[in-house]
């Protein structure tokens, strides 16, 4: 089995075409990635984007479209937003994605309930605008796979999982869940849960699970989902915890005006490992 806690090293943190990135660069930033999501991998396309919408129940729930340009069929992937919502800085993460060869499918739950971004408590009907997403996903004419995998972040880890367990939608529509730092809690859970404990749904997940954190991560954060991958592998399932050093929350999408070289390398590299595992689950 892999091992399921695996720590990288910055000096040594391998991209997928091969290429070291030396620490002491002093010209790192990449405007084609950051903007267009080109990396020096064997799958680098150019991207189009569309806004939709679908209809979950009354409820009309937009979503940005994110593939590559051409005709061409790609798996399928639920991209769910964190308490940010599907705002500029989350949409270009939905188009790198999608430059690696996938239909990223990315509703925006709380604009289809006018609900401000970054919101306290949870609003459990959007699981069920979730749960009608991925059946307007999988419906798609240009998907080439049978099920899509959840793709999330921050709070969207914790509507992802519900999907997944909640919705029974493992196996069912849903092949592997991908998160980078989840909240692995209900987010109306008193304090004490938020600290010491993680959502009971998280040991019912069966899908193969990749999970990114930095080794920065807040405490009660860091906390959950380490506890969480422990217990899914107590119960010999297949999922993996990457923790990338000199980075915290937001490594994938921080604004250039505070985005470190750490960042870049450990989103880089994040993504290219979830292609080739989301890949692995979608054939």
């Amino acid at each position: 089995m892999k091992k399921f806690i695996q720590t990288l090293s910055i000096g040594a943190l391998l991209l997928a075409g091969g290429q070291l990135y030396a620490a002491d660069s002093h010209d790192w930033w990449d405007d084609d990635w950051w903007q267009h999501g080109t990396l020096e991998t064997p799958v680098n396309l150019a991207v189009r984007s569309s806004r939709e919408s679908y209809m979950s129940g009354d409820v009309e729930v937009p979503v940005l479209v994110a593939r590559p340009d051409n005709r061409r069929k790609y798996p399928a992937v639920l991209f769910v937003h964190g308490r940010r919502g599907v705002d500029d800085l989350v949409s270009l993460h939905a188009k790198r994605l999608a430059a690696r060869g996938f239909v990223v499918f990315a509703p925006d739950l709380y604009e289809g309930r006018f609900i401000e971004k970054f919101p306290i408590e949870h609003d459990y009907a959007l699981e069920d605008d979730l749960n009608a997403g991925l059946d307007v996903l999988l419906a798609r004419r240009d998907i080439s796979s049978a099920q899509a995998c959840a793709y999330s972040h921050t709070r969207g880890g914790y509507y992802s999982l519900k999907l997944a367990v909640s919705q029974q939608r493992q196996g069912n529509g849903l092949a592997c869940y991908v998160s980078y730092y989840p909240h692995m809690q209900d987010p109306n859970a008193p304090e004490p849960m938020q600290v010491y404990r993680y959502a009971n749904e998280a040991n019912e997940l069966t899908l193969p699970t990749l999970i990114f954190i930095g080794e920065n991560e807040q405490y009660q954060r860091r906390r959950g989902i380490e506890m969480a991958v422990n217990a899914l592998r107590e119960r010999e399932r297949p999922a993996q915890l990457v923790i990338y050093p000199g980075v915290g929350r937001g490594f994938d999408f921080r604004d250039p005006s505070v985005r470190s070289f750490a960042d870049d390398l450990a989103s880089k590299d994040a993504i290219a490992r979830a292609t080739r595992f989301m890949l692995q689950q979608l054939k």
